[in-house]
């Protein structure tokens, strides 16, 4: 049996689900299922209500695992699932309700899908585990929070002038999650394809 820090693996991992970061991210998964529900019933106040509270949970899960020193593995991979999870229900059900083109969707969900099955199949082989975002991802992941936010504002404040500005996130993250997909894609393929570091000779070392 795997061990770490002297304790067995399993009961490690478990100990790392009672760090306060990683209570806020199960607290952010928790919402989903509540915030998919109030959407189909059509409360927009509460399902806009829930989001915000998503979304600060976020910001402080990082916060605290800056100012609390507990940075954990669980947090490394559970706090991306959540964010992943949280987004791309909300496509889906905005979908069903007719508030987010289809298409959209169909683009988000696709690559999330490919992405996750990617890193699980290159997690479960052990031939990577650095799976760091992209730089076209993280802009894919802020314009979609724009998109879906002003989606829900517009459904609890009836503002039209904010529908030219809708259009174009809905636009934006159609274009960016294919991109933002290769970019990963092509980041993946690269670490793979790089050659091992060669582990120093003894008596290699020249001093003096």
């Amino acid at each position: 049996m795997l061990y770490d820090g002297g304790l067995p693996r399993p009961m490690a991992l478990l100990r790392q689900f009672r760090a306060a970061p990683n209570l806020l991210t199960l607290l952010r998964l928790f919402v989903v299922p509540y915030l998919v529900i109030e959407i189909l019933d059509g409360h927009y106040r509460v399902a806009f209500a829930l989001f915000l509270l998503a979304g600060v949970s976020d910001v402080l899960d990082g916060l605290a695992a800056r100012l609390l020193s507990q940075r954990t593995r669980l947090g490394q991979y559970l706090d991306p699932i959540a964010d992943k999870l949280l987004l791309s229900t909300l496509f889906l059900v905005l979908t069903h309700v007719n508030l987010v083109p289809r298409y959209v969707t169909v683009l988000v969900f696709s690559r999330d899908l490919g992405i996750l099955i990617i890193s699980t199949l290159l997690f479960a082989t052990n031939t990577l585990r650095d799976f760091r975002p992209s730089p076209l991802g993280k802009l894919n992941t802020l314009v979609q929070i724009v998109g879906v936010t002003t989606v829900l504002v517009m459904q609890v404040w009836s503002i039209p002038s904010a529908i030219p500005f809708r259009h174009f996130t809905m636009h934006a993250i159609a274009v960016l999650a294919p991109a933002s997909a290769a970019q990963y894609a092509w980041i993946v393929l690269r670490r793979i394809s790089a050659p091992a570091p060669q582990p120093e000779k003894p008596g290699t070392d020249q001093h003096g």
